[in-house]
């Protein structure tokens, strides 16, 4: 029922345009209407300088979000509307370091079991109201509550005390609480290293309690509903064409914030996007087309950013045909990875090896990524030929030899960056097995709730990491996960996942994480293809701004200067 209201309200975003309403500020109190006597002779005015022009910045990072209900979202481009109109306790600067937000300071006990967090003086929601510590306490409630069906659920909260009795419908269990409407307190059923971190990221958000109550799960879907506290409020929403932030003048560091607006154009064609850049119609565009890379190399307006994040591929493994391991290893020593990162993602990206690619810390500070299988990668991309001969034997130890008796499968994907190439590739690769394929283009707004449900059968994925712990990527894959698209359900792996989550020796948390992605890569229950970066064209009068490991712009601290 959720998910039908949630598309229905979807729908009628179609076709309205939406301008703000709730959110805007209180309009200032009028001057007094009380004639006044004119002066016999008025004073010649000096000249002042014109009045500054309004700053606004146009940017493209993607068509329509799925949502941006801070609790529901999954996808980064949505994630990033969400960071403009919303923070957190805690924060990220742009040496990705955590800093205060709402929290002005927090406190952690000896144990590590308790973190309580300080909320500034005069915290309020962008309608002028005030925010305190029980925004908090509701917020994160909502995220483990059953009938929100939050994916990020047990990633985000399943540390903390009462999670399990909680996520069963008994919310006041969870261990959360506000003492005083300033301050906050967390306790943990057992230490995290990395919960600073959590307490940074979107999906922890406070959210208006009035507002959800008022307006259901149509919430997130209008301006005059969609009350935040960032730097920014939603002044307008309008479906295939753009979001338009307003600065909001109720943010508690609104002094900071030198832009007056930003317009984010919802446009899901790459060329169309790079179009809207080269006429000036937008000042930058996340969604390059790749056949303009190579002429593109070298232009000081075009980047490529590292991220941290695998870009891979999901066999849907509740269906018969992916539930033995061999066939699941069998695809993917088909694929030349070297081949899919430098030629046809020209370079862009880097073959995968390993589930959890580079720049994700150890437990000492060291790469998990070089640490793991005893310093050898899982997948060999050296010899592409060896490789072939292996999945045609396995294929063939799994009772479809040369392919015989396997069913043709459909490959979904949307329509951006290089996926439509590597499905083409793909095609071909299996091919040599004996398997057919066909590639389903999805529009974006239907591809990623189709996937979490498991309506595919194979489709393409990628995950960038949300905070630097290999647990944001590992836990994914954890059949209790509401992330786990692959519905991938192995006891081993969830076993040593849970033992991980509740070790507080670091060390040795670190080597259950490190058995558990053996027992992923041995069973290949995804399929791992590149490790990410970001390409995009950025004007230089774009200043102030950064870009994040994973994935973000920050760009409510920008300024556009001549």
């Amino acid at each position: 029922m959720k998910k039908t209201i949630a598309l229905l309200v979807a729908l009628m975003m179609l076709v309205t345009l939406f301008t703000a309403c709730g959110t805007k500020p209180a309009a200032t109190p009028s001057a007094s209407t009380e004639p006044t006597a004119a002066p016999t002779a008025a004073p010649e005015a000096a000249p002042t300088a014109a009045p500054a022009a309004p700053k606004q910045l146009i940017a493209q990072l993607g068509p329509n979000p799925e949502t941006i209900d801070p609790a529901l979202n999954s996808s980064v481009d949505g994630a990033n509307y969400i960071l403009f109109a919303f923070d957190g306790l805690l924060g990220v600067d742009k040496d990705n370091k955590i800093i205060p937000a709402d929290a002005e300071s927090w406190d952690i006990s000896k144990d590590g079991l308790t973190w309580t967090f300080h909320l500034r003086n005069g915290l309020k929601w962008s309608d002028g109201s005030a925010l305190t510590a029980k925004d908090f306490v509701y917020s994160w409630k909502r995220v483990v509550d059953p009938a929100t069906a939050a994916p990020y659920a047990q990633t985000v909260l399943g540390m903390v005390t009462g999670f399990d009795a909680a996520a069963a419908g008994d919310l006041d269990k969870l261990g959360v609480s506000a003492p005083d409407d300033s301050t906050f307190v967390v306790q943990l059923a057992h230490p995290c290293v990395y919960f600073d971190k959590l307490a940074a990221f979107q999906v922890l958000s406070p959210v208006n309690q009035a507002t959800i109550e008022k307006n259901g799960d149509a919430w997130a879907t209008t301006p005059e509903s969609y009350i935040c506290n960032g730097a920014f409020y939603i002044s307008e929403f309008v479906p295939s064409s753009h979001i338009l932030f307003k600065k909001n003048p109720n943010y508690w560091n609104a002094d900071a914030i030198k832009l007056d607006s930003m317009k984010m154009l919802l446009i899901e064609d790459a060329n169309a996007s790079y179009a809207a850049y080269q006429s000036g119609e937008t000042m930058m565009i996340k969604d390059v087309p790749t056949a303009e890379i190579p002429a593109l190399k070298g232009n000081p307006e075009f980047h490529i950013d590292p991220l941290q994040g695998t870009y891979y591929i999901c066999l849907n493994d509740k269906l018969p045909q992916f539930s033995d391991p061999r066939v699941r290893m069998a695809l993917s020593l088909a694929l030349d990875r070297k081949y899919v990162a430098d030629t046809l993602m020209q370079g862009t990206f880097a073959p995968a090896t390993n589930w959890v690619g580079p720049g994700i810390s150890d437990w000492d500070g060291s790469s998990f990524m070089d640490n793991a299988n005893g310093g050898k990668p899982y997948m060999d991309n050296s010899d592409p030929k060896a490789n072939l001969a292996k999945a045609k034997q396995l294929l063939a130890d799994a009772g479809y030899p040369d392919g015989k008796g396997f069913p043709t499968v459909n490959y979904s994907i949307n329509d951006a960056g290089y996926h439509k190439v590597v499905a083409q590739y793909v095609q071909q690769a299996w091919k040599e097995l004996g398997i057919n394929v066909n590639v389903n283009v999805v529009e974006w707004a239907s591809f990623l709730p189709q996937r979490r449900a498991g309506d595919y059968e194979i489709s393409r994925n990628g995950w960038v990491f949300d905070y630097n712990d290999p647990s944001n990527l590992m836990e994914i894959l954890m059949s209790t996960n509401g992330n786990d698209d692959a519905k991938y359900n192995n006891p081993k792996y969830d076993e040593l996942m849970n033992k991980a989550a509740a070790e507080p020796d670091a060390k040795t948390r670190s080597g259950y994480l490190h058995q558990a992605e053996d027992v992923l890569m041995a069973d290949m229950g995804t399929i791992p293809v590149a490790y990410y970066s970001e390409f995009y064209l950025q004007n230089t009068t774009i200043t102030g701004s950064w870009h994040s490991p994973s994935g973000f712009w920050y760009f409510q601290y920008a300024d556009i200067t001549e």
